[in-house]
């Protein structure tokens, strides 16, 4: 009898070791993003990265989800530090199709998933819904992920049905990139795809100018003169300064009548976060334009 407990911790021993290569299975991955939608797609679904780029931008452009400061900055999107990546060594790294072009050095570190989100001419908000089911799939979060598509469909159909569409005016979506010049946000764009699942007329019929530059003159506003026009911040400092005062903008009928709101920033090529962050922004700006 005197032996039993001895056997008992020799039994809860061997029990432990049994079971502890599933508790290795289920460790979550430690996971690096390189593209600024998949980042907020992960922190989206519960997932702290271990590492991300450009995080002091992303706090100031995209704003939501809240990145946590313990995740370590890469540096540019464009050119990540590959040595500091090695360090953290994460078991995935998560990019978009924006950045298949670092795959060979990427892969040399850990396995990469890629997943498009934006393509001329397509309307991202499915694929977005497809990255974040995909993304969930992969890390084990498929009920968050589901969830979360969900979730965002209702918020997206509860805030169309507060907005007074009879007013059936078009909405420019529009980011400045000097006094003179903006990008224009066309159906293959989130906030295009959010604006008419809002249940409003994009003015813009054009596809998106995916290029560095924003290479629309402002004159085009003028083409359509019953427009609103929504403009994501940031601004360019100059142009916050310069835009009272520049003759070509106070022309525009839109910015005459005050049908001009600047909304808080947004990232233009996020994930399902930002699509819910354009939904809300743009509706309460069109609701008040619509009463005011």
């Amino acid at each position: 009898m005197g032996h039993l407990p001895n056997r008992r911790r020799v039994l809860a021993l061997g029990l432990a070791a049994a079971l502890s290569p599933i508790v290795a299975r289920a460790a979550p991955l430690r996971v690096a993003a390189i593209d600024w939608g998949m980042l907020e797609t992960l922190l989206a679904l519960g997932i702290e990265p271990v590492a991300a780029t450009e995080l002091i931008q992303f706090r100031k452009v995209v704003v939501e989800p809240i990145v946590p400061p313990s995740i370590a900055d890469l540096g540019l999107r464009g050119t990540p530090n590959y040595e500091l990546l090695r360090i953290v060594a994460p078991d995935l790294i998560v990019i978009s199709n924006f950045y298949e072009y670092q795959r060979p050095m990427l892969e040399r570190i850990a396995p990469v998933f890629a997943q498009a989100v934006y393509a001329p001419g397509v309307p991202p908000y499915p694929l977005a819904e497809a990255a974040m089911l995909a993304l969930g799939e992969r890390l084990g979060r498929q009920a968050e992920a589901k969830r979360y598509v969900d979730e965002t469909s209702v918020e997206i159909t509860r805030l169309r049905a507060a907005l007074p569409a009879a007013s059936g005016r078009p909405v420019f979506v529009i980011s400045l990139g000097d006094s003179r010049h903006f990008r224009a946000f066309g159906r293959d764009s989130m906030f295009g795809d959010v604006l008419q699942r809002l249940g409003m007329k994009n003015a813009w019929t054009d596809e998106t100018d995916y290029s560095a530059a924003a290479p629309v003159g402002l004159e085009a506003l003028a083409r359509v003169p019953a427009a609103s026009i929504l403009v994501v911040s940031p601004l360019p400092a100059d142009v916050g300064r310069s835009l009272p005062a520049n003759a070509l903008w106070n022309a525009l009928p839109a910015v005459r009548e005050g049908r001009v709101a600047v909304l808080e920033p947004i990232n233009h090529f996020g994930g399902l976060p930002s699509a819910r962050r354009f939904a809300r922004l743009a509706t309460v700006a069109l609701a008040g334009q619509t009463h005011g």
